[in-house]
């Protein structure tokens, strides 16, 4: 457990589900990480707006049901200036007040990104467009080992600026597993001027083939020493899922030396890991639920 661990605190990004079965499964996790009382929860939106109703459900129904804060992730993509401005006005109008603004991926099998014809071109302009809106509280992104459509760190960088400049009020990384990045990446942000919080965003490793295809996507880099780690638990869940723990564990902790105190995980619906590890870093739960409808999650 880390010193000051009282001080640490905590998020956790869910996917609004597609079916039944796996929208019992969310609200299971959102059960079980709810007493960790984490400052926020966002909710991811897809590609081109295609999970647009079934995030917005979502969020409304943890703004309803629980006593959590929820973000809704909004995206450029496939919109135009006036449909993203009615569906933030809606997220307002439910009581929602923290957005997730990102420029988004684009549709399956487009080649590359392209803005949209009316639409908000880039993350930076998606900011200011939100902060036209209403007051949000706007948090983005940001990419230790630059992002795969950048043509260089500094670019990335100046970025990163333009949306804090914008209005963003924080920003979360792209899942890295390289500490000495994210901290070169941190100070490179500092010394910029960027006096935003750079919140690291934490991926526990809940199937490693699959966290490798995924890093080959966004650019994060999968450490030797991360592959040996699971080197031929293809076929042992247990091993694999004690590895998972004593890695993610380590990554926090490790961070936290070096004074990290925010940590958002991405935990794709499922509670167990990210619960071990918020345990590791001090982060207690209460003894009873953050007035969670258990009812919806059986």
């Amino acid at each position: 457990m880390t010193q000051n661990s009282a001080h640490i605190s905590v998020s956790f990004e869910f996917f609004p589900p597609k079916t039944d079965a796996a929208e019992r499964s969310l609200w299971e996790a959102v059960c079980r990480l709810a007493p960790l009382r984490p400052a926020f929860v966002s909710v991811t939106y897809g590609a081109g707006g295609t999970t647009r109703e079934r995030t917005h459900a979502t969020v409304t129904r943890i703004v309803r049901e629980t006593a959590l804060t929820p973000a809704a992730h909004l995206t450029c993509v496939e919109a135009t200036r006036e449909q993203v401005d009615g569906v933030a006005r809606t997220y307002w109008d439910s009581g929602i007040r923290h957005l997730v603004a990102l420029r988004g991926d684009p549709p399956d099998g487009a080649a590359g990104y392209h803005p949209t014809a009316g639409g908000y071109d880039y993350a930076c302009d998606l900011v200011t467009g939100l902060r036209n809106v209403a007051d949000f509280e706007i948090s983005v992104a940001a990419y230790p080992e630059v992002h795969p459509d950048a043509p260089s760190a500094a670019f990335d960088l100046d970025n990163l600026k333009r949306k804090i400049d914008a209005g963003a009020t924080r920003a979360i990384t792209q899942f890295f597993f390289d500490n000495g990045a994210f901290l070169r990446f941190r100070d490179a942000v500092a010394a910029a001027g960027i006096d935003a919080p750079v919140v690291p965003g934490i991926m526990p490793v809940t199937n490693f083939n699959g966290i490798r295809r995924f890093a080959e996507g966004c650019g994060a880099s999968i450490p030797a020493s991360l592959a040996q780690a699971f080197e031929g638990l293809d076929d042992n869940a247990e091993a694999a899922q004690r590895v998972a723990k004593q890695v993610a564990s380590a990554q926090c902790l490790d961070l936290a030396e070096h004074g990290v105190r925010e940590f958002h995980f991405y935990t794709l619906n499922r509670a167990e890991l990210t619960f071990a590890i918020c345990q590791q870093l001090g982060v207690v739960a209460e003894d009873a639920p953050v007035a969670v409808d258990q009812e919806a999650a059986r």
